[in-house]
């Protein structure tokens, strides 16, 4: 039961639609399902804030569906990181009501409506190339009801495309910063707002960038205070931070 649901249960009592036993019913059942493969977690909104996420990699697409149909049916709006296209299509003819972000390989199934925060987010990336963890945060961050603002490709390479747009950078109330290579632009950024910084290294680069690992360590071992860094490619985890932060 999500929180939406457990305050229209508590207003049906209130309005005398349902008796008192009858809800202490309902919310006395355990707080998660077991569908063989996965236990999901209905509870996991009223005790951290946000409903749970499912991971789509290493998953079949018949336990996807049975995944998004159990949650469906409890009311719950699904966000689903990592899916493929084929992923998708299955989901979609079961839900024709999904949308999917081909470049993040984010699916979202909206069944409650929220209001967006007044503050924002600011998703910042140094290159095009950083685009699908961009993507991937984006979706994130406004599954959760956040307003976002994307400023990309001004990474160091020609700074002054950076400061071009200050302005919407530092009105945001916390800013993730996307960047593959040597992973400068989390530093340069936080030296210039006095928000907090959500470094996130992306897996672009050279040879010597190590998948990712080069700009994790710099970003690691930034110079620059307010700097957090999350792990390589974690457009997910660092969206769902700053959601914490931005809410």
């Amino acid at each position: 039961m999500n929180q939406n649901n457990l305050l229209k249960l508590l207003e049906s009592v209130k309005e005398e639609k349902i008796s008192l036993e009858d809800a202490a019913k309902q919310i006395s059942s355990l707080p998660f399902d077991d569908l063989g493969y996965a236990m999901i977690d209905h509870h996991r909104h009223l005790r951290v804030g946000y409903p749970e996420v499912i991971y789509c990699e290493s998953k079949t697409s018949e336990q996807l569906i049975g995944i998004f149909e159990n949650m469906a049916s409890r009311g719950s709006n699904i966000l689903a990181t990592r899916a493929d296209v084929e992923k998708y299509e299955a989901v979609r003819a079961v839900f024709p009501k999904a949308r999917y972000n081909s470049l993040g390989r984010v699916i979202t199934l909206n069944q409650l409506e929220e209001p967006l925060t007044d503050s924002y987010i600011a998703v910042v990336a140094a290159g095009t190339s950083d685009l699908p963890v961009v993507e991937e945060a984006c979706e994130t961050a406004m599954a959760f009801g956040n307003r976002v603002e994307k400023v990309v490709d001004v990474g160091v390479a020609g700074i002054h495309r950076l400061f071009a747009r200050l302005e919407i950078i530092r009105g945001a109330k916390v800013v993730i910063v996307v960047a593959g290579m040597e992973g400068a632009l989390a530093s340069v950024v936080a030296g210039l707002v006095d928000k907090p910084v959500i470094a996130v290294p992306t897996s672009v680069g050279y040879g010597a960038s190590f998948g990712g690992i080069s700009a994790l360590l710099t970003m690691l071992n930034s110079c620059a205070s307010g700097v957090t860094v999350v792990n390589i490619d974690n457009g997910f985890g660092a969206a769902y931070a700053a959601s914490q932060i931005n809410r």
